[in-house]
């Protein structure tokens, strides 16, 4: 694997030769993370007005919820992360999808919280393939110096769906009621999986990619291809996979804070309902939409002018560490457009310091065992975001505050990142041997 991103003549010109297929994979990475997200958060666009007032439950209540697709989401990133290793992206990302649109329409049949929260686990073990079998795929799709970036592209998906749902969800619930608004956005999840299927293939099974483009995309070192016993075990004792896992730790607990709670944080500070909150919470997640890419392309030209990867991923991620830092103060801000671009500031640092993130494993693993540190980390993340939960739950329904929860949201990228440097000094390629 390249250590610097030096440019080579020969790299440039195959570039500039190769085809542009290994971009229409992306864009079915960025379709999956889109739909993702629609179904993960429509329940916090319909909590306010529909679901609070139908269940009668709590900030508590919700916050048990939302811990439930958590933990079901830290159960099933690991285990997909060893399925995605096993059988690849291309069953594995179907197997995920197909999971998550079932429980995702089965949402529309509960009558009760106890239902609400069986469905939640459900659509958390499948939602929580999304990744490990996305990066798999920019793995074997995208050479080092391009995998940020694609990452960055893919995972800009998340943000999409963000803003969709509050666009999209309110006049399907006003037309047809909250109980077919999942029924019909579970759609989008099989049309997008028959795509899939037809489309995506490895590179080098793929008809439709061009041998320039091949040579192009296994520019790097090659990883070897082998079976090792007691992968996880050998993992859990390296230090670049508690890298990874701990910055997913600290950080990933803010989306999905973000995520779930935006909603409630708008309804209750600001009095606004479902057809009013929309704007400000698509403008937060346009916001970030930027910022996932920018995040890749930084790095990624930071490599490209002759900085390491471990500078250029660093530098990146402390620049957004610094960029979020001023949401502490959301708390305090009466301006409620003021507050959209501090949050969404802070949203847009969370995903390009995500974007990179998530390049680790692949910088630093052999591609075999990529799927698995990313499993392993995203379980570490979603194990976060469950605590997170419960002490978001016990503020509210205690102090009814939320500055404490935006003190968290403000500091977490600096511990993350200092885990990481501690932790993984120079980024170096761990040796896995079997």
């Amino acid at each position: 694997m390249a250590t610097s991103g030096t440019e080579r003549p020969e790299i440039a010109a195959v570039a500039e030769k190769a085809g542009r297929y290994r971009w229409i994979i992306c864009a079915l990475l960025f379709a999956a993370t889109a739909i993702n997200y629609v179904d993960r958060q429509m329940i916090g666009v319909l909590e306010p007005d529909y679901l609070r007032e139908e269940f009668h439950w709590t900030p508590g209540d919700y916050a048990q919820l939302v811990g439930y697709f958590q933990l079901a989401y830290a159960i099933g990133y690991l285990g997909f992360g060893k399925i995605v290793d096993r059988i690849g992206a291309r069953l594995g990302y179907a197997a995920a999808v197909t999971v998550w649109t079932i429980f995702h329409v089965l949402h529309g049949g509960v009558t009760s919280v106890t239902q609400f929260a069986m469905v939640r686990f459900g659509l958390g073990i499948g939602e929580s393939g999304n990744f490990p079998a996305g990066v798999k795929a920019v793995t074997q799709w995208f050479p080092q110096r391009e995998r940020a970036l694609a990452i960055g592209v893919f995972n800009a998906g998340s943000n999409v769906g963000a803003i969709l749902t509050p666009l999209i969800v309110p006049a399907i619930t006003i037309a047809y009621g909250w109980r077919m608004a999942f029924v019909v956005t579970g759609i989008l999840g099989v049309l997008w999986l028959v795509a899939w299927l037809a489309l995506y293939r490895e590179p080098d099974d793929h008809k439709h990619i061009s041998p320039a483009e091949l040579a192009y995309i296994r520019q790097d070192a090659v990883d070897p291809t082998i079976r090792v016993k007691w992968l996880w075990l050998k993992l859990l004792a390296r230090r670049e996979t508690w890298a990874f896992g701990l910055g997913k730790f600290f950080i990933d607990p803010i989306w999905w804070f973000y995520l779930f709670w935006l909603p409630s944080y708008l309804h209750d500070k600001y009095h606004m309902n479902l057809t009013q909150f929309g704007l400000p919470i698509a403008a937060i997640y346009l916001l970030s939409d930027l910022g996932s890419v920018a995040g890749g392309w930084l790095s990624g030209w930071l490599i490209k002018a002759g900085t390491t990867p471990n500078r250029a991923r660093k530098f990146t991620m402390l620049v957004c560490a610094c960029a979020i830092l001023p949401v502490v103060f959301s708390q305090y801000i009466e301006s409620i457009w003021l507050n959209v671009l501090i949050i969404g500031t802070a949203a847009a640092g969370h995903q390009a310091f995500s974007a990179n993130l998530y390049t680790l494993p692949s910088d630093t693993f052999p591609r075999f065992a990529v799927g698995s540190v990313i499993g392993i980390g995203g379980t570490l993340g979603a194990l976060g975001g469950y605590l997170f939960s419960k002490y978001i739950g016990q503020v509210l329904d205690g102090i009814g505050s939320y500055a404490p929860i935006f003190a968290a949201a403000g500091g977490a990228y600096f511990l993350a990142l200092l885990s990481i440097h501690l932790l993984s000094p120079r980024l170096e390629r761990a040796k896995i041997e079997g």
